[in-house]
């Protein structure tokens, strides 16, 4: 016969011996739970990136600017800032965890597996959310990047990956009747075989070995790929340009993430290329350069090359925040294309990171900053009707034929 130790509201705040047994038993349960979710969150994310197209040593990076500012932010992640991301998100994770089962344990302690099972999904909406919108960009952190550079879904995600550890805490803390020790092996198995699958897809995309093409279009998916492929090929040229000789430290930085991000997401752009298609990826002709929002002309790119000191900063934010419009623009075309999924997630990204990487450019912060990056998890927002919209080359030469 198992022993089965009831937490209910009087329990926590039992004095004597047995109470403070009790209440030590519990934080130490909820610290070893939380080094665990941690751990589990950090593999299965590691993981799971490169399936949606996500680069885990930029992400880390950016996770990382949250407590060292503009220190992490560089063109390639360097392993100090990968370590500083991956340290700072299994200290919130844990955090989270110690909260729940420790400070709350009032309440949480007494909980089943099969209600923390439920209550999980519930409590990453929730706990990510008010990273997203608040701890992060707000208070106490005052960091705008990470909640304008990558939409709220990839931090829910995470805080997911770490509550379905949750319902181990009862087997951390007490005796399991039958029916919760059953559950338990039930539930542990099936996390050890989610992430066995998803570290298995990840390796296969190491080696470009990926789920075959699906979607409606194969020429609309293609041509995507291809253009903003380019696309990003001139934004790393640009973020190049600006690392070298921009004289604001914080637009360097900003240079330096935004070719990392882009250089990811041209890799996983060629990988799935070389994974779904027999034939190679071909040159975008001059004609479909000309046509394409936001990319600038050769004329443009030596120009702003040629640009004095003085001007540098405020002509290459003008420069890149014409080539970010274009982007977002052809990202919210492809999200109403009914694309593969994998490239559907991919232009949501694309369309949330470089409306945010706007912002960031021209200084926003703050409340504006929660509200932008709301505003970009739903729609373009820089090339509305009213605001000066992403203009193509051919748009400029019929303006100079008029």
């Amino acid at each position: 016969m198992t022993r089965t130790l009831r937490i209910g509201p009087s329990s926590a705040s039992d004095g004597g011996p047995a109470g403070a047994a009790r209440h030590r038993h519990v934080w130490i349960a909820a610290a070893l739970l939380g080094v665990i979710s941690s751990s589990y969150s950090t593999l299965l994310s590691q993981f799971a990136a490169s399936l949606l197209g996500r680069d885990a040593a930029v992400d880390w990076m950016s996770v990382a600017a949250i407590p060292t500012r503009d220190w992490a932010l560089t063109a390639e992640p360097s392993t100090a800032a990968i370590a500083a991301g991956i340290a700072f998100h299994q200290w919130a994770d844990f955090s989270w965890a110690v909260f729940f089962f420790g400070l709350l344990s009032r309440w949480t302690a007494g909980l089943s597996p099969m209600r923390l099972a439920l209550i999980a999904p519930l409590w990453a909406v929730g706990t990510s959310a008010l990273e997203w919108a608040v701890l992060v960009p707000l208070f106490p952190f005052f960091q705008p990047i990470f909640t304008l550079q990558q939409p709220y879904w990839i931090g829910f995600l995470v805080h997911l990956s770490s509550s379905l550890i949750y319902p181990l805490f009862p087997w951390l803390y007490r005796s399991l009747s039958r029916v919760e020790r059953r559950f338990t092996l039930g539930w542990t198995a099936a996390m050890a075989a989610l992430l066995m699958l998803v570290g298995l897809g990840a390796a296969g995309a190491a080696v470009d070995r990926v789920w075959p093409w699906r979607g409606e279009s194969i020429v609309t998916d293609q041509t995507f790929m291809r253009h903003m492929h380019t696309h990003h090929q001139q934004g790393i040229e640009l973020a190049s340009l600006a690392i070298e000789r921009a004289r604001d430290p914080h637009l360097r930085a900003l240079a330096g993430l935004m070719v990392a991000s882009q250089a990811s997401e041209s890799s996983y752009l060629e990988r799935w290329w070389r994974s779904w298609f027999d034939e190679p990826m071909q040159l975008c002709s001059a004609e479909e350069r000309a046509a394409m929002p936001g990319l600038l002309s050769d004329a443009e790119v030596a120009e702003l090359r040629s640009t004095p000191p003085a001007t540098f900063d405020a002509d290459f934010v003008a420069a890149m925040t014409k080539h970010h419009k274009g982007a977002v623009a052809m990202a919210d075309q492809q999200l109403g294309a009914s694309g593969d999924l994998r490239l559907t997630i991919m232009a949501h990204a694309i369309r949330h990171e470089q409306q945010g990487e706007i912002a960031l450019m021209h200084g926003v912060d703050g409340t504006a900053a929660v509200r932008l990056a709301i505003a970009a998890m739903f729609a373009d927002n820089v090339n509305r009707p009213g605001q000066p919209r992403a203009a193509s080359r051919s748009d400029e030469t019929t303006r100079g034929a008029e």
